[in-house]
This record gives C-alpha cells, structure tokens and sequence, in this order.
C-alpha cells in the first residue's frame, strides 16, 4: 500500500469536497429541486420494533417509566406508552414486540465493584461454599457442617488425576465447616498440594505440601513485617488481610495459573454478559502490570460486550513511595488500561478494616466469642494515605465493614474536612456492613456517599447471629433504609466474589428480606424498599 503524505492527502480531501460542492450546486440550479422531491430521493427508513412491557424504567426523572420503547436495530429511539410510540412512528415501518409484556425492562446494568480477576480464579477452583452456586458450568451445592466439608474436600481431592496438580478450593468458613487445620490437609493428602481459599477471599490455608512446593518457609515468615505476622499462624499454615496479601507471591503459581487466569476471564466476561451488566468496574485490584496485561487480554478486545474500568489500589502505591511521588506513580496506571479497558483518573481505593465474609471488621464492643478485628492498613498508615491521595483532589473510595472501622474512616474525612476543605467530595464508604444508626447521620453531614452489598444479610445474618455478632447487629447489616431515609446517594454491589455478579440479585437481596438459611420473610428494619 503506498502512504501519501498528510499534505497531499489533505489536498486531495479538499479538493474532492469542492468538486462535490460545485457539483450539488449545479445539480440544485438545473433541477431547481424542491424539498419534497428530495425527501423522495431519501433513502427509506429502517424498521423500527416497539417492544411493550409491564413497566420500564428510563432513569430520566423527568419520565421515570414508561410502557413501551422503540428501538432501531441495537439502539433505543424513544419510549412512552404504546400508541405515543405509534404516531411518532409516522410514516417509519413498525413492529409491536410483545415477548416483554408481563416483565419489566430495566437499563444495562453497572456493575460498579465487581473483581474479575479473583472472580476469574475462584469460579474455576474447586467450589465447597456456604451456599449454592450456580453457574453455567453447573451448581456446586452448599457443604453443610465439618463432616460434609471434610468429605467434599477428600473427594474432590480424589477426582483429580494428576499426583502433581495442586488442588485450590474456594468457599471455606469456620462459622459454617468448624476449625480447620493444617493437619485436616495434611490427612487428606501427605503428597498433593492443597490450598484453601476462604469464602472471604482474604485467608488462605495450605497442608505441609503446598508449603514445601512454593517456598512458604519459616526463614520466609520470619522476614515478614510484624503487622502481617500478627495476621498469621505459620504452625497451622493459615493467613489473613495482611499476611495473606504477604503469602500470595508465593502461591500465585498455583492459583493463577496462566492457563487457570484465562479461562477464568473467559468465564468472567459471559457471565457479566448474561446477567445484563453492560459497564463494570474493578475499584483497587492487585497493582501488577502483568495481572493487568492478562486481564486487558480478554477485556479490552472491541467486541467485548462491556466497558471495564480499574481504580488505582492507593495502598500499593503509598506502601512503596513516599509522599510527594504518589501522584506521578498513580498516574503511570491511567497508561495499564487499552481498549475497552480503563484506568479512572482521580479515583483511589483503600482498606480500613478486615473482611466480613471471615468475620474481621472492626466492631465496637467486640465479638460475643471473644476474637478479634484486624486492619487491612494500620490506622497511621490509613491517616497517611487518606491525607495524602485527599490534598491530591481524588475521590476516595473506602473498603469498612465495621462499625469501629466506620468511625475512624469519618474521623479521618472530618479531620480532612476541617484541614482542607473540599466541596462535593462524595468520598464512597463501601460495604457497610455493620453500623451505628447515629453514624448514618454523621455519613450525610460530612458529604460521603453510601455503596451497600446487601447480600450480606441474605448469606450471613441467621449464622451470625449466635456466631460472633448477636441478633441486633447481625439482623441490621447494611442499614441501607436509613441511608434512603437520610437522602444520602447510594448503590449497590456484589463485589463478585463475594456475591454472585448479578444486579437483578442485588435487586431481590435489598427487597426481599431473605436469608439463605431459613428462606422466611425477616422484618429488616436496614431494608431499603424498592419503589
């Protein structure tokens, strides 16, 4: 092919136009053609199919519902009532579609917290969960006590063929499948590795294989800072927050084998695809280039169903560089995305208190078992971070499941606030899983805004009630009808894994006021009730 120059090219687009122009001109005072003979000239209109429903909801407040919608090939027209629909159409061919009568059509979905990559990794382990989850692949059935969990894990174990495949499994939880100890494992299996991956994805276990196989040695665990030794228990090889974070090098390997990533990204994108989700976002993953790169390599390509967006981790990036190189260190990610990939200018992520799914937020008044929360960042770190990433003018989005986690996030927004004020900062408190009623005021008067995952209660409320928690917090996770109630903007999330990726779920799980455990209607007073 041979390449023109760009001033040649730009004369030969120039002087094509003027031959055009003259030559419609020419053609308009020979014919003296009149608008009506032009507008036979057109081309005809495509067809256009009305679909009619029970109810759809447009998101334009000035029209939140609607009955009917037309549609030009994969694009919206227009929606109203049937026979709006139908005189606007005038002389357009159309077709009444009728399939949606009894059903309610709702936006593409945005799945706006959603971690494909450790959904990639643990929809493709071995599923032993506290619940059924079912998935194009098939449903793997919740593992009801010890015993059960023990046997599923034993036979799973025997299904795999090759003496040298590590076995990884997901969905483990002590308040569900009892203790488990290294030498459950080591029983099962003195030649396999095997890793446990716990329901929270924030703990992993491993037998004495898997510990010989990847390097998880004691000269290893002695190198590690004490915060992340103290989130350990090198004899019984179990590691949570920070020193699971500190133990995944090490295993990585085995969990996210390249061969295991992509067909889990595989999974990722006709799952989201399925449940209607047409924009996602993963809000602070694992800060690597190359876990980028292999996500970009399934996301991004054009024809992917949906847009992904990525939020910088701000813990990665203030754990490794001192202040006054945050920015430029945040901004060299916003160059990670391509494609339909995407880093999020001024948008950080960062991590108060431990995980809810391993029962490790911070809680006033403590756990009725007597354990205790963890910090996924120390609190001084935490204030550093917070300080640092808010002079910089970004918008915080903030991991907290615990109450006592909440107070000292908004002790560090009004601390903030008051240093150095910012309008309509709309910092996110994400989670929210156990909380004060007079905290939601707090929340409203310092300008935060509220993103709930109301699955909580649907998998967690009836085990943690006389497991940790009691009734009264258990029962109010997710208070999200005070939140409604005190005009603070909020949304929902599933943080896939941790709840099924899918927003019509969501939907059900704030309304519904269900538990998996019991199927019965509980009078919430934390739900928010859909309209």
């Amino acid at each position: 092919m041979k390449v023109k120059s760009r001033n040649t090219s730009r004369g030969a687009a120039a002087a094509t136009a003027l031959a055009v122009t003259l030559a419609l001109a020419a053609s308009a005072f020979a014919q003296e053609a009149s608008l009506q003979d032009l507008a036979k000239a057109a081309p005809a209109l495509p067809q256009m199919v009305i679909y009619t429903a029970k109810e759809i909801v447009t998101l334009d407040p000035a029209k939140p519902t609607a009955q009917a919608v037309a549609v030009v090939g994969d694009r919206i027209l227009a929606t109203g009532s049937l026979d709006e629909l139908k005189v606007a159409a005038g002389s357009q061919p159309y077709s009444v579609n009728a399939t949606f009568a009894e059903q309610v059509i709702v936006p593409g979905f945005i799945a706006q917290h959603d971690h494909p990559l450790l959904a990639a990794l643990t929809m493709t382990s071995t599923i032993i969960a506290i619940e059924d989850w079912v998935l194009p692949q098939g449903t793997s059935k919740a593992a009801n006590g010890r015993d059960e969990y023990l046997k599923r894990l034993a036979d799973a174990n025997a299904g795999v063929k090759d003496p040298s495949e590590p076995l990884v499994t997901w969905g483990y939880h002590q308040y569900f499948h009892g203790e488990l100890k290294k030498a459950d494992l080591d029983a099962i299996s003195a030649t396999r590795p095997i890793l446990v991956w716990h329901r929270s994805a924030h703990e992993f276990y491993l037998n004495g294989v898997a510990e010989k196989r990847y390097g998880v040695t004691k000269e290893w665990f002695d190198t590690l800072p004490d915060s992340a030794k103290k989130q350990s228990d090198f004899a019984n090889a179990h590691y949570w927050e920070q020193g699971a974070f500190a133990v995944m090098p090490k295993i990585a390997s085995a969990i996210a084998s390249p061969e295991r990533l992509r067909s889990g990204l595989e999974f990722v994108k006709g799952y989201y695809h399925a449940n209607g989700v047409t924009l996602g976002c993963e809000p602070g993953g694992l800060a690597s280039k190359n876990l980028q790169d292999a996500q970009n390599a399934v996301l991004s390509d054009s024809s992917s169903p949906f847009r992904f967006y990525f939020l910088v981790d701000g813990k990665s990036i203030t754990a490794a560089h001192p202040d006054e190189k945050v920015a430029a260190e945040s901004e060299k990610l916003l160059t990670w995305g391509q494609g339909m990939t995407a880093y999020l200018p001024k948008q950080v992520k960062l991590f108060a208190d431990g995980a809810i799914f391993s029962q490790a937020m911070q809680v006033t008044g403590g756990y009725s078992d007597g354990h205790k929360g963890e910090w996924m960042m120390d609190p001084d770190f935490f204030a550093r971070t917070f300080r640092v990433y808010w002079d910089l003018g970004y918008q915080l989005h903030v991991h907290v499941n615990g109450d006592a986690g909440l107070d000292m996030v908004l002790d560090q927004l009004e601390t903030n606030l008051r240093r150095s004020p910012r309008y309509d900062h709309r910092t996110v408190i994400i989670h929210f899983a156990v909380s004060r009623p007079e905290q939601v005021a707090r929340i409203k008067r310092l300008g935060a805004i509220v993103s709930g995952n109301p699955y909580y209660p649907v998998a967690l409320a009836d085990n943690y009630r006389g497991n940790g928690l009691d009734p009264e917090r258990a029962d109010a996770m997710v208070r999200m009808g005070d939140v409604e109630k005190a005009g603070i903007s909020f949304s929902y999330h599933s943080d896939m894994p941790m709840a099924p990726g899918q927003p019509l779920l969501l939907m059900w799980a704030s309304t519904a006021s269900r538990t998996t455990a019991t199927c019965a209607e509980r009078s919430r007073r934390s739900a928010a009730w859909a309209r």
